[in-house]
């Protein structure tokens, strides 16, 4: 075990003997003074907490100077916007941990009809407070392999959740539901995963993938634009989206970031909407159904010349 997973597993470790001092005092009558029974080893497990996060991000930082961007295939196709970009701060999330350094978000944005609402819903201060998922274009988009790899994880049995994108529900979010999820691990913030090995100490991480549509398992070959499954609302999420980077091995917990640069479209800034293959999956989607419609008229003609056949036969007869 690593240090960094060391330091990892004591942080949740705290906050589980932390949660456990604060049920205890409220069900349990323990003999003595409530600050020697629960003030005081609550403060000293905050400190603990404190220097076991201190150590879990300086462990994570990257050292030295960082690798060259690695170029990789978009994760996706269709019209996109970035957030949370490195592009524009590192690290892009305010954290290193999890190996994101590096790490982007990147929502749909199909074009609206002239004159019309956006496809996305905007995030609103009080109501809806929440949205079903398919409200979001991005929900149960394809997520496509940026290289040949080799699947080292894939993780899709986590429920989608709804929206966080009201005032309200991101409060909870930040509050409650992202605290509770640091405590269960890195699992349960980057929610369905995949995490495909591309070689050279670099593997990349797709998160918060579309409950049950992994189409890969752990030790798959993939190749670069093979299907791996749809984008999803799972983990630490407010939205529908895909979290993806780079990092220096297989496991989040001890991994560091490595910088990316997707092949024909660089490292979109925030707010930056960019476009990938359509073209080129449409120019594919008409050479295929061509394809399919020239072999069923062959075989419709076979079947007209067997029946022929069969006809003259049983007229010989």
């Amino acid at each position: 075990m690593s240090v960094r997973t060391a330091v990892a597993r004591a942080l949740r470790l705290s906050w589980a003997v932390l949660i456990a001092l604060m049920i205890g005092e409220f069900v349990t009558d323990l003999p003595g003074p409530g600050w020697a029974t629960t003030l005081l080893p609550a403060s000293v497990v905050l400190v603990l907490m404190v220097a076991a996060m201190t150590l879990q991000v300086r462990a994570a930082a990257p050292r030295g100077e960082p690798r060259p961007p690695v170029e990789v295939d978009p994760p996706v196709t269709g019209r996109w916007t970035a957030l949370n970009s490195p592009a524009d701060k590192v690290p892009s999330h305010g954290t290193h941990v999890y190996g994101q350094t590096y790490a982007i978000d990147i929502v749909a944005e199909p074009k609206a009809e002239e004159g019309g609402a956006t496809a996305r819903p905007p995030f609103r201060l009080l109501w809806p407070v929440v949205r079903r998922n398919r409200d979001f274009p991005a929900f149960g988009a394809p997520l496509l392999a940026v290289a040949d790899a080799t699947v080292v994880r894939a993780s899709d049995g986590q429920r989608d959740h709804l929206s966080r994108n009201s005032l309200p529900a991101l409060a909870y979010l930040m509050l409650i539901e992202g605290n509770v999820r640091s405590i269960l691990g890195a699992h349960r913030i980057i929610g369905n995963h995949v995490i495909l090995d591309l070689g050279d100490s670099t593997y990349a991480v797709y998160a918060h993938v579309q409950r049950g549509s992994l189409r890969v398992k752990a030790g798959d070959t993939v190749h670069a634009g093979q299907r791996l499954g749809r984008v999803g609302n799972s983990g630490n999420t407010t939205e529908p989206h895909l979290h993806f980077h780079l990092m220096d091995g297989p496991d989040p917990d001890s991994a560091r970031g490595v910088p990316f640069s997707w092949r024909g479209v660089g490292v979109p800034a925030n707010g930056e909407t960019f476009t990938v293959g359509e073209e080129v999956g449409e120019e594919v989607g008409e050479e295929v159904g061509e394809e399919v419609g020239e072999r069923a008229g062959e075989r419709a003609g076979e079947g007209e010349q067997d029946g022929e056949r069969v006809g003259e036969q049983a007229a010989d007869a």
